[in-house]
């Protein structure tokens, strides 16, 4: 593709073509979208932006506002713009290319570019027109490697050792976090940091401690909640999009942290961010919205608004707040809540989880177990949507020791099994975003992989069933073969691989849950600093537990039993018993960088 070739017969195609600036119009995202482009000999111009995203807005005004681009796209192109949170099928695609991302097609639905981030007006005319005049892909265009399986659901000692030695590079020491110029918390690389420091790694304590603190800076002071990320390498250039996954992860990830080193200022952060999502993110029937945005309107951008006091900020406005109502990011807030709730014992920040909870059953569950993304959906259901409400039935399940929810969260890993494809992996859309070219087949995220595989891992550690224990291994196998091929740290996949080797630290309170005491051991469980953890409360009224891998005695009290690694503990009656046998049970677990 000749960027920099600008033929004059294009141009003076151009000034005559009928089309004026304003005659722009977009499209939506739909499945005749590239017949119509091959049958009117147009390429596709996809504008993947998000409606809190700061420089989707400055390219809007600018770039899409400008009289040459508005003519070049009506004279050649089909533009389409599509909302990257109420499209998780085309989002997970091109997820890796930010927002704004901007992809071009041809009518035959190939690529030709995949451009990140904002392009002024002056580089999309280049763009543009150097298509037209060769529509060869460009660098940012490669060829999607085939991906078959590995034999085994294990990595390899070698495959550890290179995601591990990745992994570790791309932390950076001066001022913590994993990545450089964009500051933010990487959810898998803290998960893996904190599973690693819980065993006492004094490296991961070291990055761990570092990168949480570092990142308090994220956090809004005046109403809570964390903003995206901050540029420039620096954790003091926020962009002020308040965007739900963050939201859950960090409220998640902080409590956790709390949970083990006890750090007053870690559970200040959780609280902070949960006191956002109660006051701003909260519909008036309980479900939660998706994010807020990072500006008040073009002319009051983040830098002013979020430097004012309450009072000021309220004075002008309040920045939009996408009031959608998706099943995945409901999910994601529910586990937020519950692990919130698990630390600080907060029974209204449980209450609004539950709430939320039953408004995603009410609202958005499908009758064969999984559940839709919106209201109304162009391309679902998605697997994102029911992965999210699963592991947030698990969370509900850990933090109640309510049998509903761990039967809500069976339905929904019978549904997952239907993304599977028996060539390898799971799809992330049942159907494809469209017939043609690169969409000839639904896309496979890893991030979906690594989901599955953890999801499935759980639901068979708490039920005994081997069928997902197989569906887990599926997924593995995948990502077993297909991160040899990137190039990316994967976190995720080393967190997935540990968890399938080794059983999570579990913990049963034996004891009626109308009894104070087994009450009061339960919250001291939820407490525990165990992230891979699987907790019940048996109450032997109720029958046995789902997976009875352990057979518990009636001591005619409460008590509880913590077991790991095949090991299981004499009956904790105490808060400082209990502490200790889970400690303990933390440094018994085999690391996997030592196994072949």
């Amino acid at each position: 593709m000749k960027l920099a070739r600008i033929a004059a017969i294009v141009i003076a195609a151009f000034a005559a073509s009928p089309a004026s600036a304003g005659d722009l119009k977009w499209s939506d995202w739909n499945e005749e979208l590239f017949t119509r482009a091959s049958a009117e000999k147009r390429f596709v111009i996809l504008d993947l932006e998000a409606v809190w995203c700061h420089w989707c807005h400055v390219m809007e005004k600018t770039t899409y506002a400008d009289p040459e681009v508005q003519s070049l796209l009506a004279a050649k192109y089909i533009p389409v713009r599509v909302d990257q949170d109420a499209n998780p099928d085309l989002s997970s695609r091109y997820g890796d290319w930010g927002w704004p991302a901007t992809i071009v097609f041809g009518p035959d639905g190939s690529e030709i570019a995949k451009i990140r981030g904002y392009i002024e007006p002056p580089r999309m005319q280049a763009l543009l027109k150097a298509i037209i005049d060769d529509p060869t892909p460009g660098p940012s265009v490669t060829e999607a490697f085939e991906v078959k399986p590995a034999e085994s659901a294990f990595l390899t000692k070698a495959q550890r050792e290179a995601l591990t030695k990745n992994y570790d590079e791309s932390y950076e020491d001066k001022l913590g976090g994993w990545g450089e110029l964009q500051k933010y918390i990487d959810a898998d690389s803290m998960d893996l940091a904190i599973a690693r420091a819980e065993a006492g790694d004094a490296a991961a304590i070291r990055r761990a401690r570092q990168t949480l603190d570092a990142a308090l800076a994220l956090i809004d002071p005046v109403w809570g909640g964390v903003f995206q990320y901050s540029e420039g390498g620096s954790w003091r250039k926020p962009h002020f999009e308040k965007i739900m996954s963050f939201q859950a992860q960090y409220l998640r990830q902080y409590s956790q942290a709390y949970a083990l080193w006890k750090d007053p200022k870690y559970l200040g952060a959780a609280r902070d961010i949960e006191r956002y999502l109660v006051a701003f993110m909260q519909g008036p029937d309980g479900a939660f919205h998706v994010s807020q945005d990072a500006d008040l309107d073009h002319d009051v951008d983040g830098h002013k608004y979020y430097a004012l006091g309450d009072a000021e900020r309220r004075k002008l406005g309040m920045p939009r707040i996408d009031s959608n109502l998706y099943a995945r990011e409901n999910g994601w807030a529910i586990s937020g809540l519950a692990a919130y709730y698990s630390v600080n014992d907060d029974a209204k920040a449980l209450a609004n989880a539950e709430r939320a909870a039953r408004w995603v059953l009410a609202n958005r569950a499908r009758s064969d177990g999984g559940f839709n993304h919106g209201l109304k959906d162009r391309g679902g259901p998605f697997i994102g949507d029911t992965l999210a409400m699963g592991q947030a039935f698990l969370d509900l399940y850990a933090a109640t020791g309510n049998r509903g929810w761990l039967t809500s969260a069976a339905k929904a890993g019978d549904f997952i099994a239907t993304f599977r494809d028996e060539a390898g992996g799971f799809f992330t859309s049942r159907k494809s975003e469209a017939r043609t070219g690169v969409f000839a087949r639904p896309a496979k995220l890893i991030d979906d992989q690594v989901q599955v595989a953890r999801f499935m891992n759980m639901l068979n550690r708490y039920f005994g069933n081997e069928a997902w224990r197989e569906q887990a291994s599926h997924a593995m196998r995948y990502l077993a073969s297909a991160s040899r091929e990137m190039v990316r740290p994967l976190p995720g996949v080393l967190l997935a691989d540990e968890e399938l080797a080794i059983e999570p630290t579990h913990i049963t309170i034996v004891g009626h849950k109308d009894d104070k005491r087994a009450h009061g051991l339960h919250k001291l469980a939820r407490a525990l600093p165990a992230r891979y953890k699987r907790l019940e409360w048996l109450d032997l009224r109720e029958g046995k537990l789902p997976n009875p891998d352990v057979e518990y005695p009636d001591l005619g009290e409460p008590a509880a039993f913590a077991c790991s690694n095949r090991i299981c503990s004499f009956p904790s009656f105490n808060a400082e018993e209990l502490a200790a046998t889970v400690k303990q049970m933390a440094k018994l677990k085999p690391q996997r960088s030592a196994q072949h």
